[in-house]
């Protein structure tokens, strides 16, 4: 049987900061969140940009279950624009956004990832880290320089390696891989505005305590700006669901929040506002 995904999605500015660079969609056949790259000009233009064209490119007839060469492709696509619009409007040269989404197939979800957001998979009681940081400290960490424990309080903790600005060489980067999924699977996709200010455990722990994507989803925005979390927070939570055979998997009306809403003319979802 097919499967499809109930999300829940919520994406907030913060306390400290004057404007919302992320961007998050969510709708049956997937989920994504992207991340303006902080100090960069128009971080929310390339997190809006992207978030539009991945979402475009699951809503045509035909393509609501992509495969990897159709991801790879809408990718290099959004990756072409934002080098586009940073040649027209050269104040926006320099931004640049991270990429972390799922997408449904038969049998399995096909990560999408680059940079330093998140995916995360609870099953059977127990959840980890599906996506792999591309950052300095991820990789200082795998060569052993510093131990897995001081990653969070490294001062270098937000360089990231690789990310999507326009460059013809950053699709080469992007990770595209097919995980298993079955019913039960409850997936959380997470801007760093979460995971840098909330430990791992306690991410992973109010992830599986939750009756619902929405409460789950409710529960890790609230304690990320409990924590006093400097950057915007973003967060899907995704259900695996088997699906029902008369329902379109993507349908036409995807949630977007975050930079993305206010490029398709609506506004930022805000529980704090």
């Amino acid at each position: 049987m097919p499967l499809t995904l109930v999300t829940a999605l919520r994406s907030v500015t913060g306390a400290h900061r004057a404007g919302n660079e992320d961007s998050a969609a969510c709708a049956p056949g997937f989920a994504l969140v992207a991340d303006g790259v902080g100090g960069h000009a128009g971080g929310d233009v390339a997190s809006g940009t992207v978030a539009h064209r991945l979402v475009a490119a699951v809503d045509e007839p035909g393509h609501d279950r992509p495969g990897a060469a159709e991801l790879r492709a809408a990718v290099e696509a959004a990756n072409d624009e934002l080098a586009q619009r940073a040649r027209s409007q050269p104040e926006l040269a320099g931004m640049a956004t991270t990429l972390t989404g799922i997408f449904c197939a038969d049998d399995a979800v096909r990560l999408v990832h680059v940079g330093d957001s998140r995916a995360y998979r609870w099953r059977d009681g127990h959840g980890r880290r599906v996506s792999r940081d591309d950052s300095l400290v991820q990789m200082l960490v795998e060569e052993g320089v510093i131990a897995p424990a001081d990653a969070a309080r490294h001062p270098r903790r937000n360089v990231i390696l690789h990310c999507l600005a326009g460059d013809a060489a950053d699709p080469a980067h992007v990770t595209v891989a097919d995980v298993d999924a079955r019913p039960g699977d409850r997936w959380l996709l997470a801007t760093d505005g979460l995971t840098d200010y909330v430990p791992e455990h306690h991410v992973l722990a109010l992830l599986g305590a939750a009756g619902s994507p929405e409460e789950a989803a409710e529960a890790l925005v609230r304690t990320a700006l409990d924590a006093d979390a400097w950057d915007n927070v973003s967060v899907v939570v995704a259900d695996v669901v088997e699906a029902d055979p008369d329902t379109h998997p993507a349908g036409h009306a995807a949630r977007v929040a975050g930079a993305a809403a206010r490029d398709a003319g609506g506004e930022a979802l805000d529980p704090t506002a």
